[in-house]
């Protein structure tokens, strides 16, 4: 994340985007030996109507704030959607850095008591995808729900948790891309900077999906897993902002095979103390330790 934080992210953007477009999506006659997997910084200035050094710059860093006239075409040349023209017009906006604030991340009492209600799979996740709460359910759906457990570094670096998810590759792609939208201009974050070098030195499939920067919004969806006790279980997912932590949901359509299965799991999951979600006593801090 170092080049990122010295100003180049905007230009390590579209060298990435543009390495994703190949000539022919661009309208380009192909033919000849390419050196680019995508293409050349002066195709892209052509057909974004800007001259081929003033894109160097951009690229190069040495221009960081372009008009968003500017932008809205690079954008349509690279094939950008709207939420990665969004990603784009906000690596260019002028904004003031606010001093952040460095508070542990707290789950508040009544959400500790919220999951201890829930009759289904839920936790509490910080910013960095570390679980700082659960309830049993969660357990008995995934250990490694467990708070503690950090859920990137989990997805990446334990073949368990790959073999639970049915189309691993897909949501390996979406994980890494709403991590991309969740860090935003916060690089020089700690937590964030050791987690992105640890899964950049450790896993191959990780590098190559952080170097397309690729960006996704927060929301939930519809996954797959495969459970080693009740087998395939079809699951939607919610994520709930609650003050600085985001509560996340797995629920099933009523009356199907999943429902009866996360019953049998609930069955399971009452071995588990009663009356406190895992993360220590309601309303107490819990500490991360990945």
């Amino acid at each position: 994340m170092n080049d990122e934080e010295s100003g180049g992210r905007l230009g390590s953007y579209l060298r990435a985007r543009r390495d994703l477009v190949s000539p022919a999506q661009a309208g380009i006659p192909s033919g000849g030996s390419r050196r680019v997997p995508g293409l050349r910084r002066e195709e892209v200035a052509l057909l974004a109507g800007i001259s081929p050094d003033y894109y160097m710059r951009l690229e190069r860093g040495r221009d960081k704030h372009p008009s968003p006239q500017v932008l809205g075409s690079l954008a349509r040349v690279l094939r950008l959607d709207d939420v990665e023209q969004t990603y784009l017009l906000g690596l260019a906006a002028v904004r003031p850095r606010a001093p952040r604030r460095k508070r542990p991340e707290h789950v508040p009492a009544r959400v500790h008591q919220l999951l201890a209600h829930l009759g289904i799979p839920a936790f509490v996740e910080g910013r960095a995808y570390d679980v700082l709460a659960s309830n049993p359910m969660a357990v008995a759906l995934s250990p490694r729900l467990r708070p503690g457990q950090n859920r990137l570094r989990s997805f990446f670096l334990d073949p368990e948790e790959q073999a639970f998810h049915q189309n691993w590759e897909r949501a390996a792609a979406g994980f890494v891309a709403t991590l991309r939208t969740t860090i935003g201009d916060d690089t020089g974050n700690p937590r964030f900077v050791e987690l992105v070098g640890e899964l950049a030195l450790s896993s191959g499939r990780f590098r190559t999906l952080w170097a397309r920067h690729d960006v996704r919004p927060l929301d939930g969806g519809t996954t797959v897993l495969q459970h080693p006790v009740v087998g395939e279980l079809r699951l939607h997912r919610d994520k709930l902002p609650i003050e600085d932590v985001i509560l996340v949901v797995y629920y099933p359509d009523e009356d199907s095979d999943a429902h009866d299965k996360l019953r049998l799991l609930s069955a399971l999951s009452r071995t588990e103390p009663a009356g406190t979600a895992h993360g220590g006593p309601a309303g107490s801090p819990h500490p991360v330790t990945p």
